[in-house]
């Protein structure tokens, strides 16, 4: 007997039959109107939304933030940010607001290429690649000219071609590896449509290049798709002070004191993976909440970050802190393929809104921002460590949410905040103070 959960065609339904099964099958009754609770009331920007996944039965929101005073190479920014997490832009906004009066963050964009790989089978031996590539190189790149030339009149296009051999899959695998400049867009379409060419050419010179023996001419395309490791797209922000004025608004904090700890901290998070992983985490949480802001491919920046951290065979924290002379210097460097035109950042309303608070910034601006947010983002994470703990500023902002979760009232959300100042939050005290304070009254 078929089980009823299982269907064919579901994709095929109307929006209001997905629904109405999923409720059949899986939620309750009540539960269906929650599917349709954040619909938005224009049916074109519905379809809109609808139109970026599949199977969409629902609208999920997300808090769209802004942290402000995010002083980036001398220019004051209002930064979005769309994350869950409580504490997030506030301690972003905070630690802005602290370098705005110590110069602000300073970027620099150190490299801005993306990678794209060709694999494929091929019957040669790998000492005849370096006669036969710039041939083969001249070959492709004429094949697709129509493809590029727009592309290249932006000040992109394809920048290099390598072969590799790759005998530790087998030996005959070989790969194009090839890097290209994308402008102010993040260019996974135009990298695949170019590779994917290249593909079929690479078939055809195989079966008429003159130059290859009779033995050279099996050949096979296994794959055409680009890496979302990008080592070569990668920008560097930083802040740098004397350390007299470093100045902590925590009481009894002697600012060479905390340096000394601040860096201590870093230093762990270089050695340790375990506290590393953690440590890359909060980074994270500044650049991908402007990541998804933005409209942008938070997934791959997560993929290619974390490979970036792991670039010497030791996985280790972003971002490192100096002090030399009594001048504090703490920096981040990190892989960022972005995009400020085409794909979501043009068809997501909020992502465009995101952009026109920023200023609608090219991609190389973009990538200095959104360093700078997740540098400000490691430095409120870590103050709080090295000085107060984490759990103070977190639990703080958590307590509304646990209050939300409890239905609390205006009045109960601030009597509980009052109640909780400078004493620890948990779910179990709040519900307590909260039954009390209901049943006085």
């Amino acid at each position: 007997m078929t089980d009823p959960k299982q269907i064919n065609g579901f994709s095929r339904f109307t929006k209001d039959q997905q629904r109405c099964w999923l409720t059949e099958h899986f939620l309750r009754p009540d539960q269906l109107s929650e599917l349709s609770r954040f619909d938005a009331e224009d049916g074109k920007l519905q379809d809109v939304i609808d139109n970026f996944s599949e199977n969409t039965v629902a609208n999920f929101p997300m808090p769209f933030g802004v942290a402000p005073n995010f002083l980036v190479d001398g220019k004051v920014y209002a930064v979005p940010m769309v994350i869950e997490e409580s504490s997030v832009v506030a301690a972003a906004s905070a630690a802005a607001k602290y370098w705005q009066s110590r110069g602000g963050f300073r970027t620099e964009v150190i490299a801005s290429e993306k990678l794209g790989q060709l694999h494929f089978r091929w019957s040669g031996k790998p000492e005849r690649r370096a006669a036969l590539l710039p041939a083969l190189c001249t070959r492709v790149r004429a094949s697709t000219k129509s493809l590029t030339e727009r592309m290249e009149a932006r000040g992109g296009g394809v920048r290099n071609i390598t072969w590799k051999h790759l005998p530790e899959v087998s030996e005959d695998c070989y790969q194009l590896l090839v890097s290209f400049g994308t402008a102010d867009s993040m260019g996974a379409n135009f990298i695949n449509t170019v590779l994917e060419a290249y593909g079929q050419e690479l078939r055809r010179w195989a079966v008429d290049c003159p130059e290859l023996t009779a033995e050279e001419r099996d050949l096979e395309v296994i794959m055409a798709i680009l890496s979302n490791n990008t080592p070569n797209c990668v920008v560097k922000a930083w802040v740098e002070c004397p350390i007299e004025k470093m100045a902590i608004p925590v009481g009894g904090v002697d600012p060479f004191d905390f340096a000394r700890r601040f860096k201590y901290a870093v230093d762990i998070a270089r050695e340790d993976p375990y506290r590393a992983v953690t440590h890359n985490k909060g980074i994270m949480n500044g650049v991908d909440a402007v990541v998804l802001a933005t409209g942008n491919d938070f997934r791959a920046i997560e993929a290619a970050t974390h490979a970036f951290a792991a670039r010497d065979g030791k996985y280790r924290s972003l971002s490192q802190c100096r002090i030399d002379n009594d001048v504090f210097r703490f920096e981040l460097t990190l892989p960022l393929a972005l995009g400020t035109v085409g794909g979501l950042t043009k068809l997501h309303p909020l992502a465009n809104v995101a952009l026109d608070v920023l200023g609608r910034p090219g991609a190389h601006e973009l990538m200095g921002v959104m360093a700078a947010a997740g540098l400000a983002q490691n430095f409120a994470a870590l103050r709080s460590l090295v000085t107060t703990g984490i759990q103070k500023g977190h639990m703080k902002m958590h307590l509304q949410n646990i209050l939300s979760s409890l239905g609390a009232t205006a009045t109960e959300r601030t009597r509980t905040a009052e109640k909780f100042n400078g004493e620890t939050v948990s779910h179990h005290g709040v519900r307590e103070f909260l039954e009390e304070l209901r049943r006085e009254g």
